[in-house]
């Protein structure tokens, strides 16, 4: 927990002090550095705790990471739809973090509690999983509904004082009340966002931690896993939100893991535990193969999501403009108005 703040504060203090727009270059190098840290976290795992330990992290790591890509496509639906300038996504990831270290490490200690006490749950997890990659494998590409017909954007938008204005980078704004005329504080779109953003990796997290924990029910692990996978992924999300169509077989890919980590619970209940080593060699082989077909094979699709975001961050942005120069003017010809007004009643004196 100690290294995942401190990871954090040196994300903010040193790489993103002000607001910018971080570039596909940028994305990349900060997203090299988390999964080099992740790989050397994996190691001290490996040294303190064992070559199993270190073997089940790694997989964690990577089982996690690719369910998380889904995250990254719902992420730029919410970004598009609350039309969150590029220059704050970073800023709503960022504090995003926070809660997902917070509601995933709730789930992982609930998850161990139950395991610790119903050994028996784990086959629930097991069927969940196997359930869930037969279901993924076999809906393929499948329309997505808007966000703006999600429950949670609904019930958000019903139950607290909203404004559509950006101010800034600010979360929470305090305006007047067309009401009452009192200044009453209202939510930003970019807390809305965030919120949403929350909600939505709390539902995805219902699907990857089960997965890790049928790797092993070393809550440590399972939590250490979740948190770099997300971490590395948040940061990548600039360059993955712009081509994460295009891994067309990454899905398919990822439905055979769940369903062979679901029947690993259930081998290892009977049987006995199935080797770490071909656990890990199966996941990164059939992931790998899945990433191998998508750029040998690419999909030709155009990239709707990512033209929306920019068109409605443009007319955004064009229309604070307008509303900028509008007041500038409204403000200089308020100034040059007394001037006229002396100006013609000096003339009349002289007629």
């Amino acid at each position: 927990m100690a290294l995942v703040v401190l990871i954090l504060v040196f994300d903010l203090g040193l790489f993103n002090r002000k607001d910018h727009e971080i570039g596909y270059k940028e994305s990349l190098v900060m997203s090299s550095i988390y999964v080099s840290l992740a790989l050397l976290f994996g190691v001290w795992v490996w040294i303190s705790k064992g070559s199993e330990a270190g073997l089940d992290f790694y997989t964690g790591y990577l089982v996690e990471y690719s369910l998380s890509i889904d995250n990254i496509f719902m992420i730029s639906v919410i970004f598009a739809y609350f039309q969150i300038p590029r220059i704050y996504q970073h800023r709503v990831l960022f504090w995003g973090i926070l809660g997902v270290v917070v509601l995933r490490g709730l789930m992982i200690s609930i998850g161990a509690a139950l395991i610790h006490e119903f050994g028996w749950i784990l086959l629930i997890f097991g069927a969940f999983l196997i359930f869930s990659g037969v279901k993924m494998l076999l809906a393929g590409d499948v329309e997505e509904e808007g966000i703006e017909d999600s429950r949670i954007v609904r019930f958000l938008e019903k139950h607290l004082r909203v404004t559509r204005d950006l101010h800034g980078h600010d979360f929470l704004v305090r305006k007047k009340s067309p009401k009452t005329g009192e200044h009453v504080i209202y939510a930003t779109p970019l807390l809305l966002a965030l919120i949403t953003i929350e909600l939505v990796d709390l539902i995805f997290a219902v699907d990857s931690i089960p997965a890790v924990f049928a790797i092993t029910t070393d809550s440590f692990i399972v939590f250490t896993s979740n948190i770099f996978a997300v971490l590395g992924l948040r940061t990548l999300y600039f360059l993955l939100a712009a081509m994460v169509n295009q891994f067309r077989f990454l899905q398919p890919a990822v439905s055979v893991v769940l369903v062979f980590i679901g029947c690993k619970v259930f081998y290892a209940h009977f049987f006995g535990k199935v080797d770490s080593v071909f656990s890990l060699g199966l996941t990164l082989g059939v992931l790998a193969t899945g990433v191998i077909m998508s750029v040998l094979m690419p999909a030709r699709i155009e990239h709707e999501i990512e033209e929306e975001v920019e068109e409605r961050v443009e007319e955004r942005l064009e229309e604070e403009h307008r509303k900028e120069r509008a007041a500038k003017r409204k403000k200089s010809s308020g100034k040059k108005a007394p001037a006229k007004k002396s100006g013609s009643k000096s003339a009349k004196g002289k007629a």
